[in-house]
């Protein structure tokens, strides 16, 4: 069994569940697979987190892995371009026990992900020898391992994907709340003198992000120390996330521009994705993957069988009254 690694790629990520702010229910349940996993001295079952981008599944992997005591392969779906890429990871990377972390899993190629099928569910390796008519295949024992699989679009997962993964959970956005409390964290580690306030400020700003909270708490002290400050006040952090053009819940210059054309040019909807995509300059899976699920979690916009609707919350927040026949639905 491969000892856990002490740091993870340099960050600053929790290396515990106990460590690691929000996601309560996620970690309630993930504290009892682990312990019953390793109460029975076994594997714990592949696992595969989904959500959007920067909600830490990339650090939950490494905190399981951590956890469990035992090591943890990176790699991602993109990387794994044949099955012999696929083979070299699961017969020299990973010793008994250890965890593959697979990121973006959906865009694994559909052959090696047939050759994934037997190594999750029997930790055997199909192998062809030779080729032509006497070619032949042999199967290889590999370490038990536990794949996690991230992926921020589970729909492209195909279900004998998905059929094999024993846990299968869902990453949401952190309040502002858990985000300030976790930069203040990351403050202390960097050495940034922040307010209290200050860092609520940032987190309700961050799109419920974490990955974005920690960005922005950089450009936040670039401000600060331009201006000669020694510690990131209210005020300033107020001043400088304006400046970066993020209004008061975190939307930006683009996604203010689709929430005005589907007021102004189509009346708050219903719009298809793709007319949506061309009216501002956009492609459809940029919408569905970076804008949408915040402007969904917002309660800003929803999705319908005759396409995409603004929300009366959407017309307030921008300052248009809203529709008569929308205030009657």
């Amino acid at each position: 069994m491969t000892q856990p690694t002490p740091n993870f790629d340099g960050a600053n990520r929790p290396k515990s569940l106990s460590n690691y702010v929000g996601q309560h229910r996620l970690k309630a349940k993930l504290e009892v697979y682990i312990s019953a996993a390793k109460g029975r001295a076994q594997a714990l079952d592949h696992t595969l987190l989904f959500g959007p981008p920067g909600l830490g599944k990339t650090t939950l992997a490494h905190i399981i892995a951590n956890e469990l005591g035992v090591g943890i392969k990176v790699t991602s779906g993109p990387a794994i371009e044949k099955p012999g890429d696929l083979a070299a990871i699961l017969t020299n990377s990973l010793e008994e026990g250890d965890v593959l972390f697979i990121d973006e899993i959906h865009r694994l190629g559909r052959v090696a992900e047939e050759h994934l099928y037997p190594a999750m569910e029997d930790f055997k390796l199909d192998i062809v020898i030779g080729q032509g008519p006497a070619a032949r295949s042999i199967q290889l024992p590999i370490p038990r391992f536990t794949l996690i699989g991230a992926t921020t679009r589970p729909g492209l997962i195909t279900t004998p994907m998905r059929s094999r993964f024993g846990i299968i959970e869902h990453l949401e956005f952190y309040s502002p709340e858990e985000i300030a409390l976790s930069l203040m964290r990351e403050a202390i580690l960097q050495g940034i003198e922040i307010e209290p306030d200050a860092a609520l400020e940032i987190g309700a700003r961050s799109r419920g992000t974490m990955r974005i909270a920690k960005n922005l708490l950089n450009r936040v002290r670039d401000y600060a120390q331009v201006a000669g400050e020694n510690s990131i006040g209210i005020e300033r952090a107020k001043d400088a996330l304006d400046k970066m053009g993020l209004d008061t819940v975190g939307l930006n210059e683009r996604d203010l521009k689709l929430l005005e054309v589907m007021i102004l040019k189509f009346a708050g909807g219903p719009v298809g994705l793709d007319t949506l995509a061309t009216a501002i300059s956009e492609d459809s899976l940029t919408i569905e993957d970076v804008y949408e699920p915040y402007l969904i979690q917002l309660g800003f916009i929803k999705r319908t069988a005759r396409g995409r609707m603004v929300t009366p919350l959407a017309y307030d927040h921008l300052g248009y009254a809203v529709p008569q026949d929308m205030l009657l639905d």
